[in-house]
């Protein structure tokens, strides 16, 4: 058992102990002060260059604005302006974002403009019996999603795959 005489968490006196106590409670006090006030304005992008692929394997017309709403977001993050290279990888149903007439062919024009890839899986073209030509022309086909997924990961490029409106994960 600790006495005052032994010291008192260190201290020689009790005195001393209750400074040091309230010391410490008045600066973690300030630091969850200061992250309350709204002090914190996200991570820093620190880096030279950074990558994101971005994945749609759905064709709903919720699914593609999301997507293209995500893609436009990053595009538009001050933070990573001149900074971020993104690719748009469509495979399964995702294919729709890309058929032509489908609504959407000035929004994905733009982003290619902005740099963005438009890439569309080849296999799901075999597995769906997709025709080339009833994909927008200026969209890029690479041999699998999958595989492109892999590259981009392994190149250290974030992986983002949005969901549809009102089908959000629990």
């Amino acid at each position: 058992m600790m006495t005052i005489k032994d010291g008192f968490f260190g201290f020689k006196s009790a005195r001393r102990a209750r400074v040091a106590v309230v010391a410490v409670a008045a600066v973690l006090g300030l630091a969850s002060q200061t992250a309350a006030a709204g002090e914190f304005h996200g991570a820093v992008a620190t880096k030279s260059h950074y990558g994101a692929i971005f994945q749609i394997d759905s064709g709903s017309n919720g699914a593609i604005k999301k997507t293209i709403n995500n893609v436009e977001n990053l595009l538009n993050d001050p933070r990573l302006k001149g900074k971020i290279k993104i690719e748009l990888i469509a495979n399964s149903k995702g294919y729709a974002i890309y058929v032509k007439n489908n609504g959407f062919e000035k929004k994905l024009s733009g982003l290619q403009k902005q740099g963005v890839i438009l890439a569309q899986c080849n296999n799901t073209l075999h597995e769906l019996h997709v025709n080339r030509s009833e994909l927008y022309p200026f969209v890029s086909i690479v041999p699998s999603g999958m595989g492109e997924i892999t590259l981009r990961e392994s190149e250290g490029w974030a992986y983002i795959h949005p969901s549809a409106p009102g089908h959000e994960a629990f």
